[in-house]
This record gives C-alpha cells, structure tokens and sequence, in this order.
C-alpha cells in the first residue's frame, strides 16, 4: 500500500460562487506567464461557449470536477506560436499541447491560491478534445463557473465545473 493510500482522505471543500473572481485572475495570469498575452474579460458573451478545441484538466481529491479552456483551432494555434514559435502553428498537435499546458497551468494556479485545495487537489493529465459537435455531461449535482474571455478579438472560455 502507497503512503498516499494510508493517509486521510482530504476533507471535502465546499464550491464557492466567489470562485469566479479566482479563476479569472488565475486564467489572466497564466496566458500572461505562458503565452504573453493579457486576454480581456467578455462581459458581451452569452450562451454556451464553441470552439473546434477544447482542453480539459480533472481534480481529485478535496475538490472534485474538471477544468476547460475552450477556444477556435484558430486561436489554439496563436497560443501555440506565442508559446512554442511561429512554426508551432501549422501543427494540430501543438495547438493541443499548448493549449493543454495552458489549461493545467490555469488549474494549478486556480487551486494555488485557494489555501484547503493547494495541497489537498490533485490534477489530471491533460486532455484534448479537437471537433465542435459534442457536449460535456457530468454527474449530478454539479455546480460551475464560466469565465468568457476575448484574446484579439476571438473567444474563449475558461470553466470550472466541481461534482458537490
């Protein structure tokens, strides 16, 4: 049996809607640190977020649910020149990896500044989903937050979906 196994379960944090001001400044954070860029709040989006690609970052542990940062195969391919060089770009596979990379970082740094999940939340690996036909169901009940965002004019969404 592993340390991890014999230790205490992590006492469950409850969701909290003031999350919402968190997980924007830890989006706003990462694509400053990662990709340069400040993108801008969308207080003129409604709706359901689209986009052809979709990153997606699991929590276990005090917190559990799933993170996503949702944009167009266009916009995943200026992060990935932004992050990797302008040759990235052409190349789907690095528009996932940077946009996997930029949706783990916007986890860890949401759950960072939240003092019962920094050391008791764990994070998935990242996946990527490329296609927009599809929808997310999660187990009930849930509770969310979405965070619409403007990067050159083009959306994205940062969301934060926690099974209560």
């Amino acid at each position: 049996m592993s340390s991890f196994t014999k230790a205490a379960s992590p006492a469950a944090v409850a969701f909290d809607p003031g999350w919402k001001t968190i997980l924007e400044c830890a989006a706003i954070e990462v694509f400053e640190m990662m990709a340069s860029v400040r993108p801008e709040l969308n207080s003129a989006s409604t709706g359901e977020p689209t986009g052809e690609v979709t990153a997606m970052v699991g929590l276990a542990g005090a917190l559990c649910g799933m993170t996503t940062l949702r944009c167009t195969k266009t916009t995943a391919a200026r992060f990935a020149a932004l992050m990797l060089g302008e040759a990235a770009a052409s190349d789907p596979s690095s528009s996932g990896d940077a946009l996997g990379e930029l949706c783990n970082m916007v986890a860890g740094n949401f759950k960072a500044k939240i003092s019962t999940l920094a050391d008791h939340c764990m994070l998935s690996v990242p996946t990527v989903i490329t296609g927009a036909d599809y929808s997310v169901e999660a187990s009930e009940p849930t509770e969310g937050i979405l965070v619409p965002l403007l990067f050159e004019g083009q959306p994205l969404w940062v969301s934060l979906v926690i099974h209560t």
